[in-house]
């Protein structure tokens, strides 16, 4: 297992713009069952870094709507995978702070002040970063693009940023 900084930042940004307010038919829209957030921030992850991780249960990686790994489309279960100690293949990100975030990185927010429950991708900052205000993001569940990030009303946040990809 090799660590390969190859993650396509543009390639990310270029996906979300893409399918922000509509839905790729190679997914399944989960938005009636529960939210397509951390599904479609995992498509956009999947744009830039080409590599899925096939491992049951702990892996990041979809099939079909039925044969997909629980971090796929859960924004607990997603961060988890992206910031997970082990070697395994697939992406992987560190938390950050909001001055080190870049165009294909993620946000998560907490609306109800316990758990995270909205993962969207950042694909804009007007620098320097100094506020919420300056980051741009596209989701979906709250279908948006471009949405600077301050417009959102949350209890807590946290920034993702992408490494780069664990490949065999």
């Amino acid at each position: 297992m090799r660590f390969v900084p190859n993650y396509d930042r543009r390639a990310v940004v270029r996906y979300a713009h893409r399918w922000a307010y509509g839905r790729n038919p190679a997914f399944y829209d989960y938005e009636e069952v529960g939210g397509d957030c951390t599904n479609f921030a995992s498509q956009c992850v999947f744009a830039g870094s080409g590599v899925m991780n096939f491992t049951p249960d702990l892996g990041w990686y979809y099939i079909d709507a039925n044969q997909k790994a629980p971090a796929w489309t859960g924004v607990e279960f997603f961060w988890n995978f992206m910031t997970r100690r082990e070697i395994s293949q697939g992406p992987v990100g560190v938390e950050c702070d909001l001055a080190d975030l870049r165009p294909g990185d993620l946000v998560q927010l907490s609306f109800s002040g316990e758990t995270f429950q909205h993962t969207p991708v950042v694909v804009a900052l007007r620098r320097p970063v100094r506020s919420l205000s300056d980051v741009l993001i596209a989701a979906h569940s709250y279908d948006a693009d471009n949405r600077p990030l301050s417009t959102y009303t949350f209890q807590k946040i946290r920034f993702l940023h992408i490494l780069g990809t664990l490949i065999p």
